[in-house]
């Protein structure tokens, strides 16, 4: 397993630089929040995350190819968004 997020695909130094400022550090850090709850990790620390940072989370996650997250799991990871953002 990939520890480090400079290794991982689709996560360029930006997004590298906004998952450690919010005290993400590894893999298996993304794997213990989930792509959502590290997502608005990073919103909360100031990063100025779009959503395709969400969907390269879950890329990073799943190991699916972007298109395939983007197809079958995006409408579902904008609703787990909303759900998280109403509960917070």
């Amino acid at each position: 397993m990939v520890s480090h997020l400079a290794r991982l695909p689709n996560l360029g130094p930006k997004s590298q630089a906004m998952l450690i400022a919010a005290g993400i550090h590894t893999l298996a850090d993304l794997h213990r929040l989930g792509s959502v709850a590290a997502y608005l990790q990073v919103k909360r620390q100031g990063g100025n995350a779009s959503l395709n940072l969400l969907w390269a989370l879950e890329v990073a996650i799943s190991g699916l190819h972007w298109q395939e997250v983007a197809r079958k799991y995006r409408t579902s990871l904008l609703l787990a968004l909303e759900d998280a953002e109403r509960r917070a």
